[in-house]
């Protein structure tokens, strides 16, 4: 929505006053797993397995409006994202079938505690310490004090999607 580009913008200018090599993403997801690498033959019976698993869950909304600072495992990027602060639950029950599905396979399963979120900015290395603090409060402002932030950061959740290579594959919720 052009709003919410509007918004990135806006918390993506402020942020590089502090981190001038932040990048503002171009697509945006919320992850439910880990990024894993399938091999060739597992991914049509994944994908069967995830289908069968996600076919009883319905729509939901979730609302992502805390600004947060992540860095990944290796500290070798630092994103600023939106935390979800409403649908928690809903994601977690998601979380523990894909979970199932991931331990079929012997894949590593998500993290003990998500933190789920929307990441819209990142830059290399950790930078975590330029962010967090006065950045952050300035960032927290910015998405409170903005014109129907409260509606454009509240999400559907229609569809869950499954990337693997160049394939994408999508399982609707009921």
């Amino acid at each position: 929505q052009e709003e919410f580009r509007e918004l990135l913008e806006l918390l993506v200018r402020r942020a590089r006053t502090y981190v001038p090599s932040l990048a503002a993403l171009e697509e945006f997801h919320l992850s439910l797993s880990q990024c894993v690498v399938l091999r060739y033959h597992w991914i049509d019976p994944f994908v069967r397995s995830l289908r069968e698993r996600l076919a009883s869950f319905h729509r939901f909304f979730c609302v992502a409006d805390q600004v947060k600072v992540y860095t990944n495992q290796n500290k070798t990027r630092t994103f600023i994202g939106l935390e979800v602060s409403a649908g928690h639950f809903q994601l977690l029950e998601l979380v523990s079938e894909v979970d199932r599905v991931l331990q079929e396979f012997d894949l590593p399963t998500f993290y003990k505690d998500p933190s789920f979120h929307i990441s819209l900015a990142w830059c290399v290395g950790d930078l975590s310490g330029r962010l967090e603090g006065q950045c952050l409060r300035e960032l927290q402002d910015i998405v409170d004090g903005f014109e129907d932030s409260a509606l454009l950061l509240r999400v559907q959740w229609e569809q869950i999607r499954c990337k693997s290579g160049n394939k994408y594959f999508s399982f609707p919720l009921r």
